[in-house]
């Protein structure tokens, strides 16, 4: 397929995304340069599809895909990626609302090096996410940032998390290790030559693993700092927290037997898999209950 120069491709999956879906729908066909809007949906069955057919229903710039079955994030953006025609490409979460400038902004970060570029996520609250800006979540890393020791990384840099630590002042462009899933800009070509998401991941950590594969291919990997994006947490997450958090487990030992060093020890192998594991079946409880909060709220 043919590319066309200066298109933005914006790319939603989409899996009962609720009413927060067109919102986010609303604000990227409001925006100030070419765009179209692809929305991958893993088979949807909340209404929230039909929603955009009928409120969007002579919309050129608005594409669904049906896919039929829940492929996961990964392989819901690859998909769409294939019907993209732009030259760039955004990866938005359905519950994120852009405003009107913000993508001309985030392409006007893209130089020859960049491979992907992130934005400062903020909820609906107002309050900075600190997924922005993240380090390789290498064992240590994820194991400060667990047990809370991460909070104290500015008096003892040894307890680096993951995520990095806000500052009084940050540059408008930051090279970082990842930036989140929720919002990511990508060239392209960078795609097509990294081999678009790894579609071995279904839910979490697939931006974190595009986001190592771009840098070891040479490119960066930055955040835009001003550039601020509403991320208000959807009713996908919160519906199902137990399979969410399961793929979630899944994908952090996935890619830690992919990138991190640690793996090559089977000792360290072995008690990062006993960690995982053990790790979910404590919180799974808590995940039961948040299931059964969502449920009885709903039903009010």
């Amino acid at each position: 397929m043919d590319r066309v120069e200066g298109l933005t491709s914006v790319i939603v999956v989409a899996a009962d995304s609720g009413t927060l879906l067109a919102d986010c729908a609303a604000s990227v066909l409001a925006s100030s340069v070419p765009i179209e809007l692809i929305v991958s949906d893993n088979a949807s069955r909340d209404g929230s599809i039909d929603v955009l057919q009928a409120r969007w229903p002579a919309e050129a710039r608005l594409h669904i895909l049906r896919n039929g079955t829940n492929l996961g994030f990964g392989a819901g953006c690859n998909r769409g990626a294939r019907r993209a025609q732009g030259d760039m490409l955004l990866f938005l979460n359905p519950d994120c609302r852009v405003d009107a400038d913000s993508i001309a902004r985030l392409r006007a970060y893209a130089d020859a090096r960049t491979g992907v570029i992130g934005a400062s996520i903020v909820g609906a609250d107002g309050k900075a996410e600190p997924a922005s800006r993240r380090r390789d979540p290498r064992v240590r890393r994820a194991l400060m940032t667990a047990t809370g020791l991460a909070r104290r990384e500015s008096r003892w840099p040894a307890c680096a998390g993951t995520n990095l630590p806000s500052a009084t002042y940050m540059p408008d462009v930051e090279e970082v290790d990842a930036v989140s899933g929720a919002l990511m800009l990508v060239p392209r070509a960078v795609f097509d030559r990294v081999g678009g998401f790894d579609e071995g991941y279904f839910l979490h950590f697939e931006d974190m693993d595009l986001c190592r594969r771009v840098r070891d291919a040479g490119l960066r990997v930055v955040c835009a700092n001003r550039v601020r994006v509403i991320h208000a947490k959807g009713t996908s997450s919160r519906a199902r927290p137990l399979f969410v958090a399961w793929h979630k487990h899944r994908g952090m030992w996935r890619w830690f037997t992919r990138f991190d060093p640690a793996a090559r020890n089977p000792f360290m192998r072995a008690l990062m898999w006993g960690g995982v594991w053990l790790h979910y079946t404590l919180m799974a409880p808590r995940y039961c209950w948040q299931w059964l909060r969502a449920r009885l709220s709903g039903s009010d």
